[in-house]
């Protein structure tokens, strides 16, 4: 059985190139969930905390899925925001890590990413990457922004049943995944990803478009007892799917797309 190597935090610290994403980096070998900890914890405040994790007991995805994750082989950690968000661009942030995360895959290894409304990151249609993001307002205002991530790295087995099939980095590339290398590349890219949505949201979303090959196909979505079929046609300032149903093109703030066979 192949030996698991836990994260090394110099070697991380080395390659990170980053103004605040990082600077406070909490590391543990075992947690609940990342996301829950920075949510209730009031100690961590400090803008661009990251909490990485080598394994969770109650990992989630969006909609309370269980995200199953084997010990020191993925990448599990939660990003802490509180500066200068605004309220009505929370969804773009769901669009921006997998960006970033499809521009990393991109220029360490040569993977072609597909983005998947609204937060996965596929490769040839199976799930590579998942983002979540769970924000707390306070009055109007965003108190803080949690933005969950798991990116499959070195997984290559994967037990159970999934929404989507998984893959991971090493069973694209076929060679064991630098996981610190990983990390401070994601979020060295993702810092720029974040003033990109600050300043250009715009220009962000373009080019999350251009990395959908799902615009323009038939679709379903599926939202608590809802579903709609249609042409997935576009999304607009905010994030928000647009499907054309025929008479109409609805809004679609929140649901699962699932790909029309």
């Amino acid at each position: 059985m192949e030996t698991q190597k836990l994260f090394n935090i110099e070697d991380f610290n080395i390659k990170l190139d980053t103004d605040y994403l990082g600077r406070n980096f909490v590391y543990c070998e075992e947690i609940d969930s990342t996301n829950s900890f920075l949510m209730k914890n009031e100690e961590f405040k400090e803008n661009g905390t990251v909490l990485t994790s080598e394994f969770q007991t109650h990992g989630r995805g969006r909609l309370e899925r269980t995200w199953i994750s084997n010990k020191g082989q993925n990448l599990l950690f939660s990003i802490l925001l509180n500066k200068d968000i605004n309220p009505q661009n929370i969804n773009i942030y769901n669009l921006g890590a997998s960006l970033a995360i499809g521009e990393t895959l991109e220029n360490l290894y040569q993977i072609k990413p597909e983005m998947k409304w609204p937060n996965d990151v596929l490769v040839g249609r199976k799930k590579i990457a998942g983002v979540l993001c769970e924000s707390v307002m306070q009055g109007s205002k965003i108190k803080k922004l949690i933005i969950g991530i798991g990116i499959n790295v070195n997984q290559v087995n994967f037990a159970g049943e999934y929404f989507i099939r998984p893959t991971s980095i090493r069973a694209e590339i076929r060679k064991k995944v630098n996981r610190e290398r990983l990390l401070s590349e994601f979020l060295n890219i993702f810092e720029e990803t974040i003033e990109l949505l600050k300043e250009e949201p715009a220009k962000a979303l373009d080019a999350w478009r251009e990395k959908c090959k799902l615009i323009g196909e038939k679709i379903w979505i599926r939202e608590g007892k809802q579903e709609w079929f249609g042409i997935f046609k576009d999304i607009n300032s905010k994030g928000y799917l647009l499907l054309d149903v025929g008479n109409e093109v609805k809004t679609i703030t929140n649901g699962d797309l699932i790909i029309k066979k």
